[in-house]
């Protein structure tokens, strides 16, 4: 089997037949160019010559295409255009400009970083300069320092040589002195042996009587001691007796305080009558307290009830509480996953929460925000058949609420968000064709719709757009035969495990056609909330709310009746108490003056005599005075004897005093001459090891200096050294600064070397070569600088004007239509050349102002509208021999549809325009036609008659006659 298409193009001075033919089995194509063959390399050749350009959209316009073109950038609109209409080298020319423009940015560039090379070999070949002088002079200052540090171990075994002659006198001097010393020792020290032995002597002696001074003392002080105890007796005994006459008294004041108490209670006992009868007064009492502990239990037996009841229901309002906050946190996930995928709508979707005050019908959330799946894994099937745009659309019930949010959203805060409106007639109880059941055969579990919950306005749009309620769900079963499915239950779209098959029927052979896709991850409803759940979980609290509040009443109300019962009982037992109290008064009155007697009894048996006790302790404190006073005079005798001692132990001390002061003077002596010794000897030894160690300096001085003059052991000091020795100083410490100052002024010139002179000369050929480099390149930017501006002004003017007469004929077009649109040039920089753009306004309503034809801001039939004027503006500017629209009216309403139809009859059948093909399935009833129109009609389908029988002739007759007896 074959297919062949065939189409002939006119052309001088014979046409073109250009024809294809497809092979349906291997599925192959051959090109024919006048029935001769030919390669699709050379058709395409052909075509271009001829100024066709079928993947220009402002030349071929299928329906499918047509947001396609809205979608178009200013800039890619602009090609097209000029590709379409403009002279041949216009196109040419913008993409000279684009890219001269790019060389020139690149020779730009390039000139400027030479420019800065440029500067900075120029600053850093000053700097070689100073630093080769900086050299030169380096090399002065260390000519000094070596000389310097040549003469420094000349000087410095000078100064040490002069030390050694001044240090030998003064070693012979200390010799002397340290002899003579040494004689003046001996007398000193016997003397001291001597004053030693006396004093020694005199300190046994002293120690001796410190002993007996210590026991004597020792003694005296047990005296004392004794003497304070016997005063610690006396008081002891005063102390008791005081005591005894303290009871004796307390006791008596006891007797008169009990003789006091009796007399009262007598009084009150003679005013109390016999016990009256007051057991029926009691009973009473007693049968209202049972009344009222049995009424306090039902009571306390009721608040425990609902006090139950009132805890079970915090319990399952808690758990109401956690189970909404669970679903709010899966809400708040679906938000999150919104605002990635647009923020604009999560945007609008905060002002919507706001404003909801503003709309009189329902306006639903973004329909991911809507869907609750009834099992997550079923998401993948409701994304791939639901359209990304449609996931994030708010769903309104009125088309005057949608333009209220749409110009606030769209217009007023410039967000990118979409918005549909449900029918006006619910869908959402649509039935499918035929039940499930009829399809389990097949491996089908379910519609889409079954697979989640929304709400009624999401459910009805659904249903009408993508027919939810009549797209079966089905598993790996139906994938395995999906032949047979597609041919016994003639299903339209439906679902396998993994897969989305859409099946198409040929209008023309009656042939189906499945086209199938594997099924894409889930983005938007990985995570779903219960809206039933969560409304019956809020009525729930609700209800909960409401038993709390009456559980809280009731148990307030018992509150206060329990008090109440309470007061009650303790006000009947203080009565039962006074009643009991009343009867038993005498009788204790009785018993306390008989305990009372009991005790007087006890007291007056427990009197004390003071006389006797006073008699007592006087004999005591006699005997005791007695022994203090044998105490006493042995005191006496012993402190009498304590002072002799210490008179003699004075005297001993006095002796001993004047000894060890002659002692301390000889030692004194003595340890001054042995200091001075000590420091003569030490004085010696230093100056005899400084002489040793300037000797050997000596020596290893005169080696250094003549090893830095390069001299041998015998050589005297050449006559150029002496010569320049003169010019230096003579001291070390002049030398040592002057060293020091050229060492510093050496040390600022660092990190010069020979090589910098090289360096130099280098650098300076250098530069001049790169200032040959960029002259050049200066004059080549100069170049194309003069070509862009040439070839601006040849493709900006013709440019401008062919977009001044789109725009006259775009804005007629749409004035005719009670419209308004403007064509203008967009350049938002006059250099950049590939950010030119074609920029196309409109206004549809007289509400809103001119906005910017775009694929989100206009609605279907808006956007079909604008490009239809927009190609019909090209059409007289055309170079293209035909163009070709395809079902463009298909989103347009009837008003504009008529509009735009007589445009297009009356722009194509002018005198200069270019062959137009105008394909549509549908026309609207009494259109305006024209003779230079040519109207092709394809019949086809399963019930056409076959070819051999048709007449058209014959056919156009009968609609005559029919006509006619309508007319009648």
């Amino acid at each position: 089997m074959k297919g062949v298409v065939e189409i002939e193009l006119s052309k001088t001075p014979d046409n073109i037949i250009i024809t294809r033919e497809i092979q349906v089995v291997n599925n192959t194509s051959a090109w024919f160019i006048n029935r001769k063959p030919a390669t699709l390399k050379t058709v395409e050749e052909q075509i271009a010559a001829l100024n066709i350009q079928v993947d220009n959209l402002c030349q071929f316009l299928p329906q499918d295409k047509v947001g396609e073109f809205a979608r178009l950038s200013k800039v890619e609109l602009l090609e097209a255009t000029e590709k379409s209409i403009g002279p041949p080298e216009m196109y040419k020319f913008h993409c000279e400009l684009k890219n001269f423009r790019e060389k020139e940015r690149e020779l730009e560039n390039l000139c400027k970083d030479k420019t800065n090379s440029l500067e900075k070999m120029k600053q850093r070949v000053e700097r070689y300069k100073q630093d080769v002088e900086r050299y030169h002079e380096r090399k002065r200052h260390l000519d000094l320092i070596e000389m310097l540090e040549r003469k420094r171990p000349w000087v410095e075994y000078e100064t040490v040589r002069k030390q050694h002659e001044e240090v030998k006198q003064i070693r012979d001097q200390a010799r002397e002195e340290l002899k003579n010393l040494k004689g003046m020792q001996s007398p000193l020290m016997k003397k001291m042996e001597e004053i030693e032995g006396s004093f020694k002597s005199l300190d046994r002696k002293i120690r001796c009587m410190a002993g007996e001074i210590k026991e004597a003392s020792q003694k005296c002080k047990q005296k004392k001691d004794a003497l304070e105890m016997k005063d610690k007796q006396i008081e002891e005994i005063n102390q008791a007796f005081r005591m005894k006459k303290d009871e004796e008294m307390d006791r008596r004041k006891k007797i008169i305080s009990a003789h006091k108490m009796i007399e009262e209670w007598n009084d009150e006992l003679s005013t109390v009558n016999d016990c009256e009868n007051l057991q029926p007064q009691i009973d009473a009492v007693n049968t209202e307290l049972k009344h009222l502990q049995g009424e306090r239990a039902n009571i306390e037996s009721d608040i425990s009830d609902v006090t139950t009841e009132k805890n079970n229901q915090e319990r399952e309002k808690k758990r109401i509480i956690d189970r909404i906050g669970q679903l709010n946190n899966i809400m708040s996930m679906k938000e999150e996953t919104l605002k990635g995928k647009s923020q604009d709508t999560h945007s609008a979707l905060m002002w919507l929460r706001k404003n909801k005050d503003k709309f009189k019908r329902t306006v639903c959330e973004p329909i991911m925000l809507q869907i609750n799946l009834k099992d997550t894994r079923h998401a993948k099937y409701i994304e791939n058949h639901i359209s990304a745009n449609d996931m994030k659309a708010f769903v309104f019930e009125s088309q005057e609420d949608m333009e209220v949010f749409l110009v606030e959203i769209r217009d007023h805060q410039k967000l990118r968000v979409n918005a549909v409106c449900a029918p006006a007639v619910s869908c959402a109880g649509n039935l499918p064709s035929r039940p499930i059941e009829e399809l389990h055969q097949y491996g089908f579990f379910s519609y889409l719709r079954e697979l989640f919950d929304a709400p009624l306005p999401v459910m009805s749009y659904l249903c009408s757009q993508y027919r939810i309620h009549d797209v079966p769900v089905g598993t790996e079963k139906t994938r395995n035969m999906i032949g047979k499915v597609i041919q016994e239950t003639k299903l339209r779209q439906l679902y396998t495990a993994e897969e989305k098959y859409t099946v198409k029927v040929s209008a023309y052979t009656n042939l189906t056609f499945s086209t199938n896709v594997c099924l894409r991850a889930a983005q938007f409803l990985t995570n779903s909330v219960d809206t039933d759940e969560r409304q019956q979980l809020e009525k729930q609290q609700q209800g909960i709310n409401c038993k709390l509040q009456s559980l809280d009443t009731q148990l307030t109300t018992l509150f206060e009746r329990q008090k109440h019962l309470e007061r009650r009982d303790n006000e009947l037992r203080q009565q039962k108490k006074e009643l009991l109290e009343r009867g038993n008064r005498r009788r204790q009155l009785e018993s306390k003056i008989a305990v009372k007697y009991d005790s007087i009894k006890q007291l007056e048996q427990d009197a004390i005599n003071l006389e006797d006790e006073s008699q007592q302790a006087n004999v005591k404190i006699k005997e005791i005075n007695i022994q203090k006073a044998r105490l006493v005079s042995e005191l006496m005798h012993l402190i009498k004897h304590c002072v002799s001692l210490n008179i003699l132990k004075t005297d001993l001390v006095l002796q001993s005093t004047a000894v060890d002061a002659e002692k301390n003077r000889l030692e004194s002596e003595y340890k001054a001459a042995s200091m001075q010794l000590r420091a003569s000897e030490q004085n010696f030894r230093e100056l005899d090891e400084k002489k040793r160690v300037l000797t050997e300096n000596c020596r290893e001085l005169l080696r250094k200096a003549r090893q830095m003059c390069k001299m041998s052991p015998d050589q005297h000091l050449p006559k150029e050294f002496q010569t320049a020795f003169q010019t230096i100083p003579n001291t070390l410490e002049e030398i040592d600064a002057l060293l020091n100052e050229e060492k510093s002024r050496a040390s600022c010139f660092t990190g010069l070397n020979a090589s910098i002179v090289e360096e130099y000369s280098k650098q300076t050929h250098e530069i001049q070569q790169l200032k040959e480099d960029l002259e050049e390149k200066k004059k080549e930017l100069d170049n194309y600088k003069r070509n862009i501006s040439q070839i601006k002004e040849r493709w900006l003017n013709p440019l401008k004007s062919l977009i001044e007469k789109i725009n006259e004929k775009f804005s007629n077009f749409f004035s005719s239509m009670q419209c308004v649109g403007e064509v203008d040039l967009h350049v938002e920089n006059e250099e950049e050349y590939d950010k030119y753009g074609i920029r196309i306004r409109v206004k549809f309503h007289s509400s809103t102002g001119l906005q910017e034809l775009t694929p989100y801001h206009q609605s279907g039939g808006e956007k079909s509208v604008s490009t239809m004027l927009y190609l019909m503006a090209l059409q007289e500017l055309n170079r293209c021999p035909f163009r070709v629209v395809d079902e463009i009216n298909q989103g347009m309403d009837p008003v504009n549809e008529r509009r735009v139809f007589e445009m297009v009859v009356k722009t194509a059948c002018k005198e200069s325009t270019s062959q137009y093909f105008l394909i549509t399935p549908k026309l609207l009833q009494n259109l305006t036609y024209n003779d230079k129109m040519t109207v092709l009609f394809v019949y086809n389908g399963p019930y056409m008659l076959e070819a051999n029988k048709w007449n058209l002739k014959s056919f156009c007759r009968q609609r005559r006659r029919l006509g006619r007896m309508d007319e009648q």
